[in-house]
């Protein structure tokens, strides 16, 4: 009977940890949607989660000592609410956004940070208590219970979890389906832990329908959830790149992607100038390609006679509702949709231009500053014609151009003007870049004219807005000495992240000082052991981080790899975990050893992002997430069994690894990646390594049973 509550408490971390990792990615991609997909978003939800987890094991142990022991009933009840908890979690992130910021609005980095910590408070303590409670709960029984065993069985749920959601339900779900899906075989093993005759009272059936019904409820009122304050939700869809909803008010359309909008029926005048301020300098244009598109631009286009315009779109989703609501006009026989990331389509197709139109927004995340980049205008200068042109644009300004704007359009014309002749800017409601290797003239209206082009708002304000003295200002306040803007190298993501902090009037100095100060004070009072587990937590969350940066940069989306991504990262844990519970030599040395390991995985990462770069496969970085982990996994039980794998030395070995996950993933993505680059942040973590092996194998530290 024993052996079957055992075996019962650890179905319930099973099932716990593949409900928990769910629910993690559905609240990051949530996160991702509500704050305009921000990579930077990613790293703050993977921070707030890991801190509130290593918060939470310190809770358990507290109150099993002091409060309530853990028992299996006890247990039953956490489990049950943890099912539940997601629907909230979802909702609050949802409708909470709109209210807490004002819609539409721009949000700071505190502001983010603070309001994915409130939202996520309640299930990330919740997680991080349950896991070290149901150790205590096998503890109490026997107290030799290895903590390694429960640290595996919470990992194998783990990627249990990433593997579902990564091939199952992100193709053939909703995130409230999926959150049904996942805590329904939770439901049931919290309602097994309970006692036979616990079960057979109607108290007890109401404490599981409870929960059944909550997450029953999530789905039926999903779509409502998503309904915008103004006018009415058209269309939505989660699809593998991102999340799609069309806003209707009145007559007109708008389609957000990941909470931007992106495509309007009546932005004429954005319409105008994107296609025709590029097309006026070509002759007699042929073939030209899109990457992404505005609304009315096809209308557009269909004046200048071109015999191809080839449209690449990432998301399929995109084109088919574009089409659906009129946001894009079809010219048969002239359109070709490609439905492939811009980036990746140039580098594979031979096919020549006469115009290349990039029409992505600011370079404000790494998947789109990789079209701003060095080799991407290297890339765009291979595909166009003789007298081919470029045109790409950014936020505009009204008088006065800021110095870190200044510097943004500096960075930009310094690293195309690397592979043009000509570069000229336009300045407006958007600062066009107009890119050729033959003269270029600033006579548009003049130029269309000759062409028997009638335009509405170029022809009746293009001289009004843009007068000669207003263009040459602008070109001539470019500082050539600012650095070019490179893929491994972004110097427009530290810009833009500077900028971010400037608008919402902040600085970054603060929140780095208040991070150096936070860890200083805990690194003072962890032990040896710990600090190896803090370490090596920090580095693989780091180079979780440095992975999800560098897959952005070099395959252009994030959001359908994401779960893939921390799958791998997870999946070593639980062969590392059992190889180092089976190791009998010395582990204190082991623990070196791995260290060494890390480092030389970090070696190995930046020499091949440095050499290899766009040339290396997603399965390079797999497997270094593999390999991370393992050991990582490894020096879990090592370090455990060193401090005496008590109730103390379990719950402060589960919080140390999870806060220095916490720190590694805040260190790595809003101080070193935005302020040095990925190199130098991969080269940050080996020094931490480095730290590691110096002060774990000097000197001896004796550890009391506790």
């Amino acid at each position: 009977m024993k052996r079957n509550n055992d075996r019962a408490v650890i179905r319930v971390v099973v099932f716990t940890g593949i409900s928990a990792l769910v629910t993690q990615l559905l609240i990051v991609r949530e996160c991702i949607a509500q704050f305009q997909g921000n990579e930077f978003v990613i790293a703050l939800t993977l921070f707030n989660w890991l801190i509130l987890g290593g918060v939470g094991n310190r809770l358990a142990r507290w109150i099993d000592q002091r409060w309530l022991p853990a028992t299996a009933s006890r247990l039953a009840l956490v489990s049950l609410f943890l099912a539940a908890l997601p629907v909230f979690e979802i909702y609050a992130i949802r409708c909470l956004r709109d209210v807490v910021f004002i819609h539409g609005s721009s949000v700071g980095f505190y502001s983010i940070l603070l309001f994915i910590l409130l939202a996520c408070l309640p299930y990330g303590l919740m997680i991080g208590f349950a896991l070290p409670y149901s150790l205590f709960t096998l503890k109490h029984r026997a107290s030799g219970y290895p903590g390694t065993l429960i640290y595996m069985m919470d990992n194998a749920g783990n990627v249990a979890g990433g593997i579902l959601f990564s091939f199952v339900l992100i193709y053939l779900v909703s995130p409230f389906q999926a959150i049904l899906v996942v805590n329904l075989p939770l439901l049931a093993t919290g309602w097994l832990l309970f006692p036979p005759p616990d079960r057979r009272r109607p108290v007890f059936y109401l404490v599981l329908c409870m929960p059944f019904i909550i997450l029953v409820s999530g789905i039926l009122f999903e779509t409502a959830s998503l309904t915008p304050a103004e006018g009415e939700l058209a269309y939505y869809k989660d699809s593998r790149y991102g999340r799609i909803t069309v806003h209707k008010n009145q007559e007109l359309y708008t389609l957000f992607e990941d909470g931007s909008p992106v495509f309007s029926t009546q932005n004429i005048a954005v319409a105008e100038e994107t296609v025709h301020y590029p097309l006026s300098q070509i002759e007699y244009p042929r073939c030209m390609l899109f990457i992404s598109a505005q609304g009315q631009m096809m209308t557009e286009v269909e004046k200048h006679g071109l015999k191809t315009v080839d449209y690449v779109e990432l998301n399929p989703e995109i084109t088919s509702v574009l089409f659906k609501f009129g946001l894009i006009r079809d010219i048969p026989g002239v359109i070709n949709v490609i439905h492939q990331d811009g980036r990746s389509y140039l580098a594979n197709t031979d096919k020549i231009y006469d115009a290349i139109i990039v029409n992505l927004p600011e370079p404000t995340t790494f998947q789109i500053n990789r079209f701003f980049t060095d080799r991407f205008f290297s890339l765009v200068k291979r595909h166009l014609r003789e007298n081919g042109i470029l045109s790409f644009s950014t936020q505009g300004f009204d008088n006065y151009l800021s110095e870190p704007q200044r510097q943004k359009l500096s960075s930009l014309f310094n690293t195309v003007s690397g592979y043009f002749k000509h570069v000229l800017m336009l300045p407006g409601q958007k600062i066009f870049f107009l890119c050729k290797d033959q003269p270029i003239s600033m006579n548009i209206p003049e130029l269309l004219s000759q062409k028997g082009i009638h335009t509405r708002y170029i022809s009746n304000y293009y001289y009004g807005n843009l007068t000669q003295d207003r263009i040459s200002q602008l070109n001539e306040q470019m500082d050539l000495s600012t650095p070019k803007n490179a893929d491994m190298s972004p110097h427009l993501i530290k810009i833009m992240f500077f900028q971010w902090f400037e608008k919402h009037s902040t600085s970054p100095k603060g929140f780095i000082i208040g991070v150096i100060i936070l860890c200083g004070i805990y690194l003072i009072k962890i032990r040896r052991e710990e600090f190896v587990l803090f370490s090596t937590g920090c580095t693989t969350m780091g180079s979780e981080i440095l992975v999800i940066f560098a897959v952005q940069i070099f395959f252009g989306y994030i959001y359908s790899q994401i779960g893939l991504i921390v799958t791998i990262f997870l999946g070593g844990l639980f062969p590392g975990a059992w190889l180092g519970s089976r190791w009998q030599g010395n582990k204190k040395q082991l623990l070196g050893w791995i260290d060494g390991m890390l480092i030389g995985l970090m070696l190995t990462f930046i020499l091949a992002v440095q050499f290899g770069g766009v040339r290396l496969p997603l399965v390079f970085f797999l497997v270094f997430g593999l390999f991370s982990s393992l050991g990582c996994g490894c020096q879990f039980p090592l370090a455990l069994s060193l401090m005496g794998d008590n109730h103390s030395a379990a719950a402060r070995s589960f919080s140390a690894d999870l806060i220095g996950a916490a720190f590694g993933t805040l260190l790595t993505s809003a101080i070193l990646i935005p302020i040095f680059g990925i190199i130098w942040a991969a080269w940050g973590l080996i020094g931490l390594k480095c730290l590691s092996i110096l002060i774990t194998q000097t000197g001896h530290e004796k550890y009391q049973q506790t």
